[in-house]
C-alpha cells in the first residue's frame, strides 16, 4: 500500500513541471520545466526498477540521469548565446 502511495506521489509531483510547461512562453523556462521532468521520470524508473528487482531498467535509468540532460544543458547554453549576439 505504501508503495502504491509513493507511485501516485512521484505521479503527481511529475504533473507540475508539465503544467509549468504548457502554460509559459518563455523557452528558459520550458527548457528547465523539460529538465525536471527528465529527472523524475528516471527516478520513478530507478524506483520501479528496485520494486521489480530488474537492473536493465535501472541501468537505462541512470543512463537517462546521466546523459540525458547534458544534451538539454547544451542546447540551453546554445539558445543563450543565440541571443546574446
Amino acid at each position: 500500500m505504501n508503495l502504491e502511495i509513493a507511485l501516485i506521489t512521484m505521479i503527481v509531483a511529475l504533473l507540475i513541471p508539465i503544467y509549468e510547461a504548457w502554460k509559459t512562453d518563455d523557452v528558459w523556462q520550458k527548457m528547465l520545466s523539460l529538465g525536471s521532468i527528465s529527472s523524475k521520470v528516471s527516478i520513478m524508473f530507478l524506483f520501479v526498477s528496485v520494486l521489480r528487482d530488474d537492473w536493465m531498467i535501472g541501468v537505462v535509468a541512470v543512463i537517462i540521469l546521466s546523459v540525458g540532460n547534458a544534451g538539454l544543458m547544451l542546447l540551453a547554453q546554445i539558445l543563450k548565446r543565440l541571443n546574446e549576439v
